[in-house]
């Protein structure tokens, strides 16, 4: 994700701090100093939050690790002021599979509430609403566990992307399939996104961030899953363009730039004797106008280390990895020859083909 900061990696899955999340920082602290806190008060409820967000990170990796039990990578955990989000590099379709990596987030943040209920002592009489709004060491681990039961019940709620969002799709598509689930569940969260809206312009702004997030997150996971049902059963084959222009090494940035100009092709592959030796994207031209190489060979500006599918490929593995890598395009070989190229645009014209057909 841009504008990360990586803090380290932990069982090989990069941790990174969105630079939002200074704004949470920063607005705890000013509502602190406003207040009339003093620098010990504001700098515990810096740590509080701190320490929130190290919670977040195990719930995080419960998902991850479980995911990993099924050969599913995590490429990142980016923490941002809203909660922390795992890049998975896909999730399973296996609904118990889905099930158990969605519930072992929420289950990390119910062992460490736990864990601080059995080593707290009890409370000898109800808190009053001041224990709850100011942060001291008396009560800084019975608030932690407090909201340790907080991100469980939230992350219960059932829409998308919460945890309860996939819990649900899971325990639907045992009976109704996937497809049918995720439209179930999505719709849930859509509805239940807009009242997060409505509270929020009375009650909590903060709601209102909430609603727009899980509007569009239960949108877009709407959108991918139907997507992939379309290209279920495909192979690359189907869905690349045999109709390209290609480059020589040799070619310099201006003969690129007259068969960028002279057609619709955006992107290039760059090949010699029928072998893929890297692609060529319009911004990396531009760049090289810019940078005065217009005399250069295409080969010193350049991408040399290129993925290449086969035609038998799955169309829909292809798609995934073109978003993932946010790759201009792939070289497609059949026996081990370039025989056509495939990008986004080209996979969403074949998938807007195959909607009409079916309606």
């Amino acid at each position: 994700m841009k504008w990360s900061l990586k803090l380290g990696k932990i069982a090989g899955i990069k941790i990174l701090v969105h630079w939002t999340f200074l704004i949470l920082i920063g607005w705890i602290v000013f509502s602190e100093v406003r207040r009339g806190s003093d620098a010990f008060t504001t700098v515990l409820a810096v740590a509080f939050v701190l320490t929130i967000f190290l919670c977040v990170v195990l719930h995080e990796l419960g998902h991850s690790l479980t995911a990993k039990r099924y050969g599913i990578k995590t490429k990142m955990i980016t923490l941002l002021p809203i909660g922390g989000v795992a890049s998975l590099e896909r999730m399973p379709e296996n609904p118990k599979q889905e099930l158990l990596i969605a519930v072992a987030g929420p289950a990390v943040n119910v062992v460490i509430a736990l864990i601080l209920w059995l080593a707290l002592p009890s409370l000898q009489e109800l808190p009053s609403e001041d224990f709850f709004t100011r942060i001291t060491p008396a009560n800084f681990f019975y608030l932690l566990l407090f909201v340790n039961l907080m991100l469980v019940f939230f992350n219960a709620i059932p829409a998308f992307p919460m945890d309860g969002g996939r819990v649900l799709r899971a325990l639907l598509a045992f009976k109704l399939g996937r497809v049918r689930a995720t439209q179930i569940a999505a719709n849930l969260g859509q509805m239940l996104a807009i009242f997060f809206v409505f509270i929020g312009f009375f009650y909590n702004p903060f709601l209102i961030l909430i609603g727009i997030f899980v509007f569009f997150g239960a949108h877009s996971e709407n959108i991918m899953v139907q997507f992939l049902e379309f290209m279920r059963g495909h192979s690359v084959r189907e869905g690349m363009m045999t109709n390209f222009i290609t480059l020589a090494p040799s070619e310099t940035v201006r003969d690129a730039l007259n068969k960028l100009l002279s057609g619709s092709d955006q992107d290039f592959v760059v090949e010699e004797e029928g072998q893929v030796v890297g692609i060529l994207s319009r911004s990396q031209l531009i760049q090289a106008v810019k940078e005065d190489k217009v005399h250069v060979p295409v080969a010193g500006i350049m991408l040399s280390k290129v993925k290449v599918l086969d035609v038998e490929d799955k169309l829909a593995d292809a798609y995934t990895s073109l978003q993932k890598n946010k790759a201009p395009l792939y070289p497609v070989l059949e026996s081990g020859k370039l025989a056509g190229v495939i990008n986004l645009e080209n996979i969403n014209e074949f998938i807007m083909i195959k909607s009409a057909l079916v309606h």
